[in-house]
């Protein structure tokens, strides 16, 4: 089954966390936690632990996150996490990954497994997918 939505980030707050020890790279690591909602046959809010190695300035970096969904898929309510991360040279999204994380799910989404997507419209408007399986 595929549910399709729209989400907004509500917050998006920078830590004080960074590797240990530290290394000097060409790309300074940070890691914040975001909070989203979500619209559509995906409806509820996340949690993420967002961790990049990005360029503010050139818009070119990697970012690794894990989130934690609960809400309703096409009407099913629970709760689930999932992990995604991408490339981007500042214009693309490249290297994409999207997976449910197995055994996660919880209510009605107990058993859930799949993968998914996100993108990002021209007008900003953020997009995600799941392609799921309950059972």
């Amino acid at each position: 089954m595929r549910a399709t939505g729209t989400f907004t980030v509500k917050a998006f707050t920078p830590t004080e966390l960074k590797p240990e020890p530290d290394i000097s790279t060409g790309l300074p690591v940070g890691v914040a936690t975001l909070e989203k909602d979500y619209e559509g046959d995906v409806t509820g809010r996340s949690a993420t632990l967002f961790t990049a190695a990005f360029d503010q300035g050139t818009g070119v970096g990697t970012y690794v996150a894990m989130d934690s969904f609960e809400g309703t898929l096409d009407g099913r309510d629970g709760a689930f996490n999932f992990v995604h991360s991408a490339t981007t040279s500042g214009t693309d999204r490249t290297a994409e990954f999207f997976m449910i994380v197995p055994s996660s799910g919880t209510g009605e989404l107990t058993g859930i497994t799949g993968a998914g997507g996100m993108a990002v419209d021209a007008d900003g408007t953020h997009r995600i997918w799941f392609d799921y399986e309950v059972g």
